[in-house]
């Protein structure tokens, strides 16, 4: 007991000592600021017609090639654009854009922030093509951009493009590889807020064989579900349905094998001929694939040992007019919004086990609910008065695209977020940092 005073002593001294040499036990506290990033929709090329489908006429927006930050409300919830590309501050709900020529063909795509690379499975570039890959520039300050061709006769020289800022500019596909048939494009940009987008129209002379966006994604992968193929079946007195043929790359520097499982309502199989198909590396390779099913839509899985990127090409008539579709491999979806005004699409949904919940809201403000269960695929039309549709919680490993039929043609665009919201840490006040 008579050393319990001494011992008190020392140990506030050397609480004393350690304060004063500047041990630091304080909890430091960050904080954070959390925004989505502009999505940037495509520009309206000549000859087309443009509209963007947006969940609220509050949204701003400005114009791509406009100097000013100033920004405008849409004012109403389906948007034409006449030709400028637009910078959208849509807060989360991913805006799509449906673009056609009359008569001819149409197709969607989703409003996107930009991204590190892009990698696009169709077009060509032989002479019935009328393809263009549209880069677009929605930052202060001037961008260069490299662009990676594949085909069929192998890896292409890259090419490489100035872009000022604010800006776009667009490049015939027949520039990349010209004369080959079979495209899979890489766009890199090194510097500037790049977003690209590619179209791939096809014609002989004045006859149009049809057209479409092609959808993008981010890097080639060893598992690829590609969620909505349509698949029209014959009429009465026709003998054949719809046609679809597989593109497939390996960008690597070695030759893969690949496998594809076709999904549909009448089961899961892997068709005669694509279980373990070797391609050779850096060479754009293309299969046929006739799947004898019965429903309107299906999908497909592709695995390799080594990464890969794909897309399916279908054709399909429109108004008495052939056109075709590419759809392209999705990410695994999550809970998001995107706007759907004016489209009312077939949502397809893939996985081994789906139980997915969907909220759509009505042009009214009302709110529809729907739970999608199912194995392998689940389909679910939007109702024709959406504004957009959310998706309020999924089961893992589950896929989705969208299908969207006009009287000018048929498109298909993924169902995923087209900005993701980042978290950025801002700087706490320290007055170490004044007197160290």
């Amino acid at each position: 007991m008579k050393y319990k005073a001494p011992v008190s002593f020392i140990a506030a001294l050397i609480a004393c000592f350690l304060v004063a040499t500047g041990f630091n036990v304080a909890v430091q506290s960050n904080s954070y600021s959390e925004t989505y990033p502009a999505v940037v929709c495509p520009p309206t090329l000549n000859g087309l017609n443009s509209q963007i489908s947006i969940s609220s006429g509050k949204t701003q927006y400005q114009r791509l090639q406009n100097r000013s930050s100033k920004t405008l409300p849409f004012k109403t919830l389906r948007f034409p654009v006449s030709k400028d590309s637009l910078v959208i501050s849509a807060e989360g709900v991913t805006p799509v854009i449906w673009q056609s020529r009359s008569g001819s063909w149409a197709g969607g795509t989703i409003c996107s922030g930009p991204v590190a690379s892009q990698w696009f499975v169709g077009g060509s570039a032989n002479v019935t093509t009328r393809g263009r890959l549209v880069l677009t520039n929605s930052g202060l300050s001037d961008a260069i951009v490299d662009i990676q061709s594949y085909s069929e006769n192998g890896k292409q020289p890259i090419k490489s493009v100035n872009l000022n800022s604010k800006s776009f500019m667009q490049l015939s596909l027949d520039s990349l590889a010209p004369g080959d048939k079979s495209l899979t494009i890489q766009v890199v940009p090194r510097s500037g807020r790049v977003n690209s987008f590619v179209i791939d129209e096809q014609g002989a002379g004045l006859r149009a064989l049809g057209g479409d966006f092609v959808n993008s994604y981010t890097k080639p992968t060893t598992s690829i579900v590609i969620p909505a193929i349509p698949n029209q079946l014959p009429k009465k007195g026709q003998k054949t349905s719809s046609s679809h043929t597989l593109r497939i790359l390996s960008p690597g520097e070695v030759d893969t094998n690949f496998t594809v499982e076709v999904l549909s309502a009448d089961g899961r199989f892997t068709p005669v001929g694509l279980n373990s198909r070797r391609i050779t590396a850096g060479v754009v390779s293309e299969f046929s694939l006739t799947p004898n099913i019965s429903a309107s839509a299906f999908a497909v899985r592709i695995t390799s040992p080594d990464p890969i990127v794909a897309a399916i090409s279908s054709s399909v008539t429109i108004s008495g007019h052939k056109d075709f579709v590419w759809s392209t491999a999705t990410p695994e979806l999550m809970p998001m919004t995107i706007a759907i005004t004016g489209l009312s699409p077939l949502i397809a949904f893939t996985g081994d086990s789906i139980a997915v919940r969907v909220e759509a809201t009505l042009i009214n403000g009302k709110k529809v609910r729907k739970a999608i269960n199912g194995t392998d695929i689940a389909t679910w039309r939007a109702p024709a008065n959406a504004r957009s549709m959310t998706i309020v919680s999924t089961s893992k490993k589950v896929f989705a695209g969208a299908l969207v039929a006009s009287s000018n043609g048929y498109g298909f665009f993924p169902i995923e977020n087209g900005s993701v919201l980042t978290k950025v840490e801002v700087p706490n006040s320290n007055i170490r940092v004044l007197n160290p």
